[in-house]
Parts: structure tokens; sequence; C-alpha cells
């Protein structure tokens, strides 16, 4: 179970959230776009820290689960908590992938493919605009106002 509430957003928050987003931010976490390869900001990051998700804070990914994928976007072997990221059937696009989406707020992240590296074989593929990032020991963030585990520093 998470340290984390992973109750979903109010309709309130979840409209102040949308209005503080931007045009690329909206077309990829609320419509499941993706952004183009090799450009996002987080791609070659190597800060220490925790990604978070972009709309409503629910840390995602560690900077230690982070690796080179060489496919273009930010790829992690493993989630922060494997409660906060679900899967979704995808089959968009004449594909059969398995979509992530943030289990808190249901933004779009990414695809998970089973082509990763040890130790768990996955390679979680995001889109750097469906996060933000927080580096060690800065407060992680709280956009619901939730306290407790939220408001903790980032490890």
């Amino acid at each position: 179970m998470s340290a984390f509430d992973l109750t979903p957003p109010t309709d309130a928050q979840r409209q102040a959230l949308t209005s503080a987003l931007n045009e690329a931010e909206r077309r990829v976490l609320l419509q499941h776009g993706t952004e183009a390869p090799f450009c996002g900001v987080f791609l070659d990051n190597k800060l220490e820290g925790v990604y978070t998700c972009r709309f409503c804070g629910l840390p995602l990914f560690r900077s230690s689960a982070k690796f080179d994928s060489g496919t273009g976007w930010p790829s992690f072997f493993a989630p922060y908590d494997p409660a906060h990221v679900r899967e979704i059937r995808d089959t968009s696009h004449g594909m059969i992938r398995t979509e992530i989406v943030c289990a808190r707020c249901g933004s779009h992240l990414g695809h998970v493919f089973p082509d990763g590296p040890p130790p768990t074989g996955e390679r979680h593929c995001l889109n750097s605009v469906s996060l933000d990032f927080t580096e060690r020991g800065e407060p992680l963030p709280d956009r619901l106002d939730r306290g407790g585990a939220e408001a903790q520093p980032a490890g």
C-alpha cells in the first residue's frame, strides 16, 4: 500500500490543475498524445531525485531507475511504487501496447515495454511533458494540498 493518498482529484482540483497546463501538456496528459523523440527536457537529466506526475504531483519514478534506452524518451526500469502507475491495454495506431497512466489522476505518461534492463526487464518510456522533477532533499510537490507523504523531501 502506498504512503501517498491515491484518491483522485476533485472536479474543482482537476479544473484548477488543467487551467495551469500549456497546450503541449494538455495534448499529452489529457488527450494521450506523444511528444517528439529526443526533445524532452528530462531525456538527459542526470540529477538525483524523483520524477513526479506533471498534473497531480504523485511520485512516479526515481532517478536511480532511469537508464538511457536510446529511444529518445526518458526511460525507467521500475516505478517509484507499483501502485502509482496503472497499465492499460492500448490498441491505437494498429499496435498492441501497454499504456501507463498516473494511478491517482489518470494522466497519460507513456508506455511500458518488456525490453528493459535487469532487474525488471521493463522499459517505462515516458513523455518529459508528463513529468516534473524534484531534486533529492527538496520537498515533493503537494498540488492537491494533502500533506502527509506529499510534504516529505524527495529521496
